[in-house]
């Protein structure tokens, strides 16, 4: 049975979801503030974390952080009523896989939960982009895949796992467009029923990371109205 831990402050919404989700056969704790979620996940090594940014004593930011440093690899999903593009992007940038914005579907959380469950302790799917054997560059990058690291002018880039994901999703296609259900379905486990940013949240942060211009990239290109492509 999946663990999931909820470090939320609102007590209602809390034990709302912990209902719903006990529903759905999974087992839930409940944390209120970061001190003790930090706390919890070291003890209960939960599957998925359900995580507030708003939080007492320590923030939601600052405790995602501890976690990765900690070397917590589950997944971690955002769950605040901060919603401005800004703010995503800094969750993603430390270690979140997933953000939803208050208020919130409850089906669309579900659903979002069991994907990333899903995507985190199953074995690649038959449409799952696969390793290529050899190095792939283009420009001053190289992307490695049998080791998962990534170059840039020799020096090493961190990427997050969904970024890495993503680049593989991009190369396995040489240079053939991926629409975003693709993309959200190969990297993350979604159906295309759920909407999100997430791709396009996760490539802006590929281009700050790996275009030397970011504003205009030469690699890594939208296709409008459709999804991305890379330009070797």
């Amino acid at each position: 049975m999946p663990r999931i831990l909820i470090v939320e402050d609102n007590v209602d919404l809390a034990n709302g979801l912990r209902s719903n989700l006990e529903l759905e056969g999974y087992e839930v704790a409940i944390a209120g503030d970061g001190v003790k979620g930090l706390a919890q996940v070291r003890a209960l090594q939960p599957d998925l974390v359900i995580l507030d940014l708003m939080l007492p004593k320590l923030d939601g930011y600052r405790l995602l952080r501890v976690l990765r440093s900690d070397g917590f690899h589950g997944p971690v999903l955002v769950l605040t009523a901060r919603g401005d593009e800004a703010d995503k992007v800094r969750g993603f940038r430390w270690g979140a896989d997933d953000y939803v914005t208050k208020p919130f579907g409850l089906m669309e959380l579900l659903a979002r939960v069991e994907a990333l469950l899903r995507r985190s302790t199953a074995a690649p799917a038959n449409g799952a982009p696969k390793p290529s054997p050899t190095p792939v560059r283009f420009g001053d990058v190289e992307v490695r895949p049998a080791t998962h690291e990534v170059l840039r002018n020799g020096e090493p880039v961190p990427l997050r796992p969904k970024e890495f994901d993503l680049i593989m999703a991009l190369i396995q296609r040489n240079g053939q467009v991926a629409t975003r259900t693709e993309l959200l379905y190969e990297v993350w486990g979604y159906d295309s029923e759920i909407v999100s940013r997430t791709v396009d949240t996760h490539m802006a942060e590929l281009r700050r990371k790996l275009e030397a211009d970011p504003s205009s990239p030469k690699h890594l290109l939208t296709v409008r109205k459709t999804g991305y492509r890379l330009q070797v």
